[in-house]
């Protein structure tokens, strides 16, 4: 197997990239560049609107509606096809804008390229634009530079660099030039430098080993347009009942025209062919407008846009609509650590001095001598500062320590106005230290903060109660534990000493002879809300999954103290991770709690694993390297204060970084789903009280009780305000104690079908009735009657609508105002077709009165109690069920 960059000699890779120490010549970039092309990304051709355009008309029920529309054309219902025509484009242009604002997630990550790069070539210094960089280009780095390619370092002066939208890391990575033999993740390349990434502190050369779509950034977009976008639950729900809708549909009105047209060729019908054939189609027609609901598309997105203004009070700002609905079914959230779980800032934790009791002294006047000089070396040896705006500049673990003096009421800027610094030894990766020079208690002193190992090895006395002692074997033993200790909690640990110097010209051996002062652990900490976040997770069936670049104790402990992981769960690396095989990870997916050290494909493996398993997984993240995985999790989640890459690949952007507004907000996605099923069971049990008495009309022979104008009139504008209303009801007490749903379940799972069905039949037999009541005056004013019932009758539904198992009085008549709204917009647009003009135009005849209006309403009113009358009995049954089983009778 060959070696990877990494693995190599940097001998190795100058003879394999063909170049040299001194860089290219111009001759040999401008023969590569032609070869390989510029270093910038390239992207798959996207599809035009008009493509987009085209496919949203792939909907079996679209089809079926445009089917109607041109019978409709063609037998001179003008304006009823126009109505029709109209709906399907505004639904249509409403398409395109969404997908097309999905788009941007590689416009984002090209963006990150920086614009020029210091290179060598043929001996000599010079800026060129960094898409003009080759493979063999030998690079410069300061700090500042965003790096231009990738590449392997031939040179380091204290160099760090910010990897965190690659790693998901908050510290800088110091770099070094050390061979690696063994597979390690990118977050522990230490001796190569990646495109995209900052650097932060130092200077550096490296050699380009990867330029365009062959760096790590490349291989993200790569894999970026690679993945495929999910659809929601409600999306897959709605298509595959859209598909038995359509086909059921199409049948009945096959087998509708098929009867009528056997009638008129076995009993001759009327007399007029033409006609007789012309209202059998009229009657398919009918049934066709009266199922589908026209409306059902917009009143979802309505619903969901309602969802989106909620879920921006929880601090989730939604880019997609759909993702609304997808949180509602979620039950698998890997989640970020740092910046999402943690607070993103570095703390002190711990302090360990010998011969001295760890306690926070607020009062720097009664601090211990030791503990005043383990703060003054902190403070001092430090390159941190936070500015007059309270802007902090500089490594997270420096700040950690300005912050902790702050806390402890000591500003740190007295410290250094007291003492200033005269010279310095910049901390360097090889020998993990840093030293100042200052003057203190009238002598020089070299202050010194760095690895605990190093420092203890050069460290020959000890400080204890303010005077100086030869460090004892006891003495290291005792402190080696206490780092291991701290170690073991997943804290960051740094030593701190101190040495007097007679000469004023530091140099590196000065750094020897130390006097050891003790110990400072740090860490990321977690977010106050966050545990009972997980808690409450838990409770609601979610399992919370923790993926991070940071190093696996870390990760363990901090996913230990929040709840995330407990007894008997694993944790994976990267490396460990792809040692696995499928079958061993489905295996052990649902106890592996945490990944640490993980690459974007790692993301993408563990996303892919548990939709596999048929759960619905949010993934949240900042990062470049999460953005691949965003983009394939059923709802990407990105951080406010992320890349633009992660936001452009999400469907969903927490303003605050906080896992706590995940949960809030799959609260509300929950209920957006609760209401989009009480509008869509209001849509269908309406139609379907319709088509029940077009059925019945039918086979009794009686005129068509409903006009396509008419049925439309009702699905696009009557019902469009009650079923918005129903969007607004407010959540139920017991939402986030009951597990997530079945992604796979349909839209009318449960008792939805039943209660559709049960009002359905309820509003078809009031139809029918009126019908039957209007025909025994004329066949026009039974038809009039039909369609007054039922605009009256689907009106009033609205109010058993809100809830399948308690009537509306107990949910609070006012509780939802936009109800009780909607009904009277809605009796007011009935009053609308009864003016003269536009009563013709609705077929509804002169001798229609009060008296009809009243019969009508009085049916009407009659199945709304009965829907909710049935409701009462439902419970009283099961009340007295559940008496039976708690209290069975003794026989």
């Amino acid at each position: 197997m060959s070696k990877k960059t990494y693995q190599q000699s940097t001998e190795e890779i100058m003879l394999q990239v063909g170049s040299q120490f001194n860089g290219l010549s111009e001759k040999e970039v401008s023969k590569r560049l032609e070869e390989n092309g510029l270093n910038q990304l390239k992207e798959k051709p996207k599809k035009s609107s008009f493509q987009l355009f085209i496919e949203t008309f792939k909907d079996a029920m679209v089809i079926i509606l445009l089917i109607v529309a041109v019978i409709q054309l063609l037998m001179g219902a003008h304006v009823e096809s126009i109505v029709i025509f109209a709906v399907l484009l505004l639904n249509s242009f409403v398409s395109v804008i969404q997908t097309k604002k999905a788009e941007g997630s590689l416009d984002a990550l090209k963006s990150l390229s920086a614009p020029d790069a210091n290179v060598f070539r043929e001996g000599k210094e010079k800026v060129v634009l960094a898409k003009e960089l080759v493979v063999g280009d030998v690079v410069l780095l300061e700090a500042g530079d965003y790096i231009p390619a990738d590449g392997r370092l031939l040179e380091v002066g204290s160099l760090k660099v910010d990897e965190g939208m690659l790693t998901g890391e908050s510290v800088p990575v110091e770099k070094n030039l050390a061979s690696i033999n063994k597979t390690v993740p990118i977050g522990d390349q230490n001796n190569m430098v990646f495109s995209g990434t900052i650097v932060t502190y130092g200077r550096g050369r490296f050699i380009v080993t990867a330029t365009g779509n062959d760096t790590e950034i490349g291989q993200v977009a790569d894999l970026l347009e690679g993945t495929v976008e999910q659809k929601t639950p409600l999306q897959r729900g709605l298509d595959s009942f859209s598909k038995k809708l359509s086909l059921a549909i199409l049948a009945l009105s096959l087998v509708i025209l098929g009867v009528q047209i056997f009638r008129i060729l076995v009993h001759g019908g009327s007399g007029d062919m033409t006609a007789d054939l012309l209202n059998a189609f009229m009657f398919a027609v009918a049934v066709a407008v009266a199922a589908i609901p026209e409306a059902l598309q917009s009143i979802v997105t309505i619903v969901l846009s309602i969802g989106t203004k909620n879920m921006a009070k929880k601090q989730a700002i939604i880019r997609q609509l759909p993702a609304v609905e997808t949180l509602g079914a979620t039950s698998v959230v890997c989640t970020d650590k740092t910046g999402t779980l943690t607070q993103n800032k570095m703390t002190v934790m711990a302090y360990y001095l010998p011969n001295d009791k760890e306690e926070e002294v607020t009062d720097p006047n009664k601090w211990t001598s030791d503990f005043k000089q383990l703060m003054t070396i902190s403070l001092l040896a430090n390159d941190a500062a936070i500015t007059e705006t309270g802007e902090k500049i500089g490594d997270p673990t420096e700040i950690a320590f300005l912050d902790y003096s702050e806390k402890l009421t000591q500003p740190y800027r007295e410290i250094r106005e007291l003492y200033p610094r005269l010279q310095e030894l910049p901390f360097d990766s090889d020998r993990k230290l840093m030293s100042t020079l200052h003057y203190m208690s009238e002598e020089h002193l070299l202050l010194t903060k760095g690895g605990p190992d190093i420092v203890l090895e050069r460290s020959n006395r000890i400080l204890v109660d303010g005077k100086v002692e030869l460090l004892t074997e006891d003495m290291r033993m005792k402190i080696q534990e206490q780092n291991e200790a701290f170690s073991n909690r997943a804290l960051r640990v740094l030593a701190f000493a101190y040495r007097p110097l007679e000469n004023r010209s530091l140099v590196l051996e000065d750094e020897q002879e130390l006097i050891f002062v003790g110990l400072m652990a740090m860490i990321d900490p977690p977010r106050e809300e966050v545990k009972q976040a997980v808690s409450d997770a838990r409770d609601a069936g979610i399992k919370t999954v923790m993926i991070t670049g940071d190093h696996k104790t870390t990760a363990v402990a901090i996913a230990k103290e929040i709840g995330i992981s407990t007894e008997g769960d694993l944790a994976f690396t990267g490396v460990e991770l792809d040692a696995l095989s499928e079958e061993e990870l489905k295996e052990n997916l649902e106890r592996i709690s945490v990944y640490a050290r993980v690459s974007p494909e790692n993301k993408i493996r563990i996303v892919r694993a548990w939709q596999e398993k048929g759960h619905v997984s949010a993934m949240t993240g900042d990062g470049v390297n999460d953005a691949p995985a965003l983009k394939q999790a059923d709802i990407g989640i990105a951080m406010g204060t992320g890349t633009d890459v992660a936001k452009d690949a999400s469907a969903m952007i927490l303003t605050d970084d906080n896992f706590a507004s995940i949960i809030s907000a799959v609260k509300v996605g929950r209920n957006v789903f609760d209401n989009i099923k009480k509008a869509i069971a209001y849509l269908f049990a309406g139609n379907l009280g319709a088509i029940i008495a077009i059925l019945f009309a039918l086979l009794m022979g009686w005129d068509n009780p409903f006009t396509a104008l008419q049925l439309l009139f009702i699905n696009l504008v009557n019902d469009s305000l009650p079923a918005i209303a129903l969007g607004m009801e407010k959540a139920e007490p017991t939402i986030m104690k009951r597990a997530p749903r079945n992604p796979n379940e349909g839209i009318f799972s449960g008792n939805t079908l039943t209660s559709v069905t049960y009002r359905g039949l309820l509003i078809g037999l009031a139809v029918i009735i009126a019908q039957y009541l209007g025909m025994a005056q004329s066949p026009e004013l039974g038809v009039a009657m039909a369609f007054s019932t039922l605009i009256w009758s689907r009106t009033l539904q609205t109010l058993p609508a809100r809830s399948n198992s308690q009537t509306a009085l107990k949910a609070g008549l006012f509780s939802n105002k936009m109800v009780m709204i909607a009904i009277v917009v809605c009796s007011s647009l009935y009053g609308v077709t009864l003016i003269p003009g536009i009563r013709q135009i609705f077929s509804i005849p002169t001798n229609f009165s009060l008296n009809e209006i009243i019969i009508s309403v009085a049916l009407a009113i009659s199945a709304t109690v009965l829907m909710e009358v049935t409701k009462l009995g439902i419970k009283a049954v099961k009340r007295i069920n559940q008496k039976t089983q708690v209290n069975p009778i003794n026989e």
